[in-house]
């Protein structure tokens, strides 16, 4: 993971958003505005996804991590838990692959353990398959959380025997879900809420935040844009004056 000293030198060449989170919010409200099952909502936001990720290619970002799934969202219904794991599958099967003749890698970051099987070998299948690309690099938090992903970091310090005078932030970052996954440049939440959610505690450390009351599934090109123009416009420290 790179320093944000690093990214102070990349972003101060020409403010460009290199690395970018997005907190996909607003499924359910967009369904409910319609009258629809929120199971609609979330499919619609699969295609929000495809054409935001083909907007951040046209931006030259080189990195986009989306939240798809929470560790918390095992608490909703049953039915809507289901139907999440099922759009996955489809998403995988019908939206990635050509995001992939695009040149994007996708990998999924978070806990598997407690995803179907089946789903799990289509991930690893997916993950394979685009490891050689490079236009983008998607990065999809599945059953993720940015406490969890924390506190399992600390335990691979202790199960690989570092000793408390070797614990610093390199150590710890190495040891992370994804550790080559650059820091946050940009972090976008939709659907007019204005927290974080657990997500990207670690990476998004010094991330500049942009809220916009737009729903996921509306969230496109010109969405994007005004994100990356709100980030160009903005002078980042990382502390100092």
């Amino acid at each position: 993971m790179s320093t944000a000293a690093e990214h102070d030198l990349s972003d101060a060449a020409g403010g460009v958003a290199r690395s970018v989170a997005i907190i996909m919010d607003g499924n359910g409200r967009w369904a409910e505005a319609r009258g629809l099952p929120v199971e609609a909502g979330h499919r619609e936001g699969t295609r929000a996804l495809r054409r935001t990720v083909e907007a951040a290619i046209d931006q030259r970002v080189a990195s986009l991590a989306v939240y798809a799934f929470s560790t918390e969202n095992w608490a909703r219904p049953p039915r809507e838990v289901e139907a999440l794991m099922e759009i996955l599958g489809e998403t995988i099967e019908r939206e990635l692959p050509d995001l992939a003749r695009q040149g994007v890698r996708t990998r999924f970051i978070g806990r598997r353990d407690r995803v179907p099987g089946d789903l799990r070998q289509r991930m690893a299948e997916l993950e394979r398959a685009t490891a050689h690309l490079d236009v983008l690099q998607l990065w999809i938090a599945f059953d993720y959380g940015g406490r969890a992903e924390i506190v399992d970091a600390a335990r691979r310090l202790v199960e690989d025997g570092v000793g408390a005078a070797d614990v610093d932030e390199d150590a710890l970052a190495s040891r992370l879900y994804a550790p080559e996954l650059p820091e946050i440049d940009l972090l976008i939440r939709t659907s007019g809420e204005q927290r974080i959610s657990n997500f990207m505690l670690w990476e998004a450390a010094y991330a500049e935040l942009v809220f916009t009351d737009t729903l996921w599934p509306d969230f496109g090109e010109r969405d994007l844009r005004e994100a990356l123009a709100a980030f160009a416009g903005r002078q980042r420290r990382f502390g100092a004056r």
